[in-house]
């Protein structure tokens, strides 16, 4: 397993306190290309394929709207493997298109005039959801059975606070969307099965919308912290960092204010973890 030393014990010194975000996403996503290995960064793309969801969405929809820079696949490559699948021959070979793009593309082009048993957008979060999960990292998997099964939980939630069919909205048929279809407990069944509940459940309740998202991504950022404490240096911290990097950025985006309170807050975190990122560093490189 490949170790980032430089990388990580680097990335304390990344500017997070000006009221600017010069340091984006994307460019830390650039700048990791010349870093990780191929293994690695295919692990990376496995997460920014999320916005080939969003751009292949606005692919059919707005056709004139510029893509989400984000995404790594061109509208001109959609067009090439829908053409491909409309006339019934192999598609050019395109490393970037994951499989899962054509058993999609395939049903909504066989059925995009039938009637929706679910919306096309959850039907692709949920071959995008199974095919993330059965990724060989454990903690990348993790990390997206974590957000399906918070999306899943939230929704039964409000499912059941309007009177709604919660089948109709739950997605993916890992254990905790199996649970949450058949059960009709306070807890859906999943008491012993997720250990973020009753802190999602709280969530759940709180009234004002924002801090609502802002608890949520908290959960999250905890999460991560755990899950990363003794892999320093692996490649599970550099895409923890991808992921705060992101929350900011969107916080940033949406709320200045309370965006530079989380970059210093993010700031003053990685400042105490580099001491000890710096002191590894040092011992692994003395031997």
């Amino acid at each position: 397993m490949s170790k980032y030393y430089a990388l990580i014990a680097g990335l304390p010194n990344i500017s997070l306190e000006d009221t600017k975000v010069n340091y984006t996403l994307l460019s830390f996503r650039e700048e990791l290309d010349s870093i990780l290995t191929s293994s690695d960064i295919k692990l990376i793309n496995l997460y920014f394929n999320k916005f080939d969801n969003k751009n292949l969405k606005s692919y059919f929809r707005f056709r004139d709207l510029d893509p989400d820079p984000r995404g790594r696949i061109t509208y001109e490559e959609y067009q090439t493997l829908i053409q491909a699948l409309k006339e019934g021959v192999k598609a050019p070979k395109n490393s970037k298109l994951p499989a899962y793009f054509a058993q999609f593309l395939s049903v909504y082009l066989a059925n995009q005039d039938s009637p929706e048993l679910i919306t096309w957008e959850d039907y692709l979060a949920s071959l995008y959801y199974a095919y993330a999960m059965k990724c060989s990292n454990k903690f990348v998997s993790e990390w997206f059975e974590l957000n399906l099964n918070i999306n899943n939980i939230l929704s039964a939630i409000t499912c059941r606070k309007f009177g709604w069919d919660k089948k109709a909205y739950i997605i993916g048929n890992n254990k905790v969307a199996e649970s949450i279809r058949s059960s009709n407990a306070r807890d859906f069944g999943l008491g012993d099965e997720v250990d973020y509940l009753p802190e999602l459940i709280r969530i759940a309740e709180e009234p004002d919308l924002t801090l609502r998202e802002k608890k949520l991504d908290v959960l999250k950022w905890n999460w991560l912290d755990e899950k990363t404490f003794f892999k320093t240096f692996d490649i599970e911290s550099v895409f923890a960092y991808m992921l705060k990097l992101e929350m900011i950025e969107r916080w940033v985006t949406l709320d200045k204010e309370a965006g530079e309170k989380t970059f210093r807050e993010l700031v003053k975190g990685m400042k105490k973890g580099s001491v000890s990122a710096l002191e590894e560093f040092k011992r692994n490189n003395n031997k």
